[in-house]
């Protein structure tokens, strides 16, 4: 019998999160694991009138891709790519991994090469966002191998995946609207503010936020979600951070990374495991040295550590910093090909904005 919370999320997609409208084209990047998500998206997306591109991928074909490709195939920017994020009107991505390692093997220096190819897709996207005229969700369905790197059983990771997006609630549009307002509340005690200072533990940064606004993330990019974000000013970060949970980039694991900035650029850095990836992501292009974003994790429902930024970046008491590409709708300027979101615990550790304390030992004080 189908989990009746699949038909709920399904639902939410596509009239709170992408707001699908009748004759909207909407592209549907999946993978077969998410079946069953998959055809209760297609279906509640049909009966709102959008036209539908599914795009379902071929377990270890991106290990193929990158194990096997010339440079000339790394280079190549498909055009098809190109034409759906220039003239589509909105994207879901599901993630139902059945294999969270499958690019452990790969020269880390392809995939960045890669990831520089397509800077200007990822502009292309962030742009339209920015304008309004593009809307685009991530989510992720539960399977076996995302529920064994979260060290979970399967029936267990499944409950935190729906708890964590509200889906056992009779009505998760409206928790999430709720959310909404509550992220609101700091948006408006940050609106207009220039300095920001992070001190801690693993922290001592300062960065300005000066022409910069931060934007409420509650369900509508992400989903299940929790934060609000925000572009640094570019050349402003000074400083040094630890991040003491792992970073994960394409399944491979970045451990107890420590970065130093001068005037925004990240001039040094050091991992305890897995420097080669650190550095080959961070020389991804100039703008991969760069702050593209500060993130506030808001979401204190999710208690635990699963090497899932979709859900590890919104646990409530800790923060991330991505390198590379900023967010236009934020008022960042950085371009890269790199996106790469790092989460820093923020216990026994404070934020002032201004000279005014805002953020103390995990929580917002205001």
């Amino acid at each position: 019998m189908p989990d009746p919370r699949v038909q709920k999320l399904a639902k939410v997609l596509v009239h709170y999160s992408l707001e699908i409208k009748p004759g909207q084209q909407v592209v549907l990047q999946t993978e077969p694991l998410a079946d069953e998500l998959s055809l209760a998206f297609l279906e509640e997306a049909i009966k709102a009138g959008a036209h539908v591109l599914t795009l379902n991928s071929v377990p270890g074909a991106d290990e193929v891709f990158f194990k096997h490709a010339s440079e000339a195939q790394l280079d190549f920017l498909m055009p098809v790519r190109k034409q759906i994020f220039e003239t589509f009107d909105a994207r879901l991505y599901i993630e139902a991994l059945s294999n969270t390692r499958t690019l452990s093997g790969v020269d880390p220096r392809r995939i960045a090469r890669y990831r520089k190819t397509y800077a200007p897709l990822f502009k292309i996207v962030s742009d339209r966002f920015a304008r309004g005229d593009f809307r685009w969700c991530l989510t992720v369905y539960p399977t076996e191998a995302m529920a064994q790197e979260a060290n979970m059983s399967l029936s267990d990771y499944r409950e935190f995946v729906f708890e964590a997006g509200m889906l056992n609630t009779d009505d998760p549009v409206s928790h999430w609207r709720e959310e909404a307002s509550r992220q609101g509340r700091l948006i408006d005690w940050l609106k207009g503010r220039k300095q920001a200072v992070l001190k801690g533990e693993n922290v001592d940064l300062r960065l300005s936020l000066e022409g910069r606004t931060f934007i409420s993330c509650a369900g509508t990019e992400n989903f299940p979600d929790g934060e609000i974000f925000t572009s640094p000013v570019e050349d402003s970060v000074n400083g040094w951070i630890r991040f003491k949970y792992p970073a994960i980039y394409n399944g491979q694991e970045v451990e107890d990374i420590e970065l130093w900035f001068e005037n925004g650029r990240i001039v040094k850095e050091r991992a305890g495991k897995n420097q080669a990836l650190l550095t080959a992501l961070l020389d991804t292009d100039p703008g991969a040295r760069y702050l593209g974003e500060w993130g506030i994790g808001t979401n204190y429902g999710i208690t635990r550590f699963t090497k899932n930024m979709l859900f590890d970046e919104k646990i409530g008491g800790t923060i991330h910093l991505a390198a590379g590409m900023g967010m236009p709708e934020a008022g960042g300027k950085n371009e890269s090909g790199l996106h790469w979101d790092m989460l820093c615990d923020m216990a026994f550790s404070e934020v002032t904005v201004d000279g005014d304390l805002f953020y103390k030992d995990g929580k917002p004080v205001i």
